[in-house]
């Protein structure tokens, strides 16, 4: 594996880790139609506690994805979508791959002189 593959790689696991559950997509989802949003914002319409919503903005936060800042008392959430640019470089690669090793197989099986 190539160095550039593999630096995408590691640079694209965290955020699939990170988006491998159900109410931190639902979190992305709230927070790529518009601006940053509070907690009580986040919150809404979920069946899970402010805490557990905060515990969810603090791994995607750990995988780059999310950023807080301070307006007042209010913390506020807002998405960043440069790891999300990573982590779709990253299944661009596989994909390519897979189409590479198919197009292989397929030669291989139409080359086949056997009936």
């Amino acid at each position: 594996m190539s160095r550039n593959v593999s630096a995408s790689m590691r640079k694209g696991a965290p955020v699939f880790a990170a988006l491998g559950d159900v109410t931190r997509l639902r979190l992305l989802t709230k927070l790529s139609s518009g601006g940053p949003l509070s907690i009580a914002q986040l919150t809404d319409g979920e069946d899970v506690t402010r805490q557990a919503i905060t515990k969810h903005l603090a791994v995607l936060a750990d995988a780059g994805l999310v950023r807080d800042s301070w307006r007042g008392r209010e913390r506020l959430w807002e998405l960043e979508l440069a790891p999300l640019d990573e982590a779709r470089i990253c299944l661009d690669l596989v994909s390519r791959r897979w189409d590479e090793r198919l197009a292989r197989l397929k030669a291989l099986v139409e080359d086949d002189p056997t009936p």
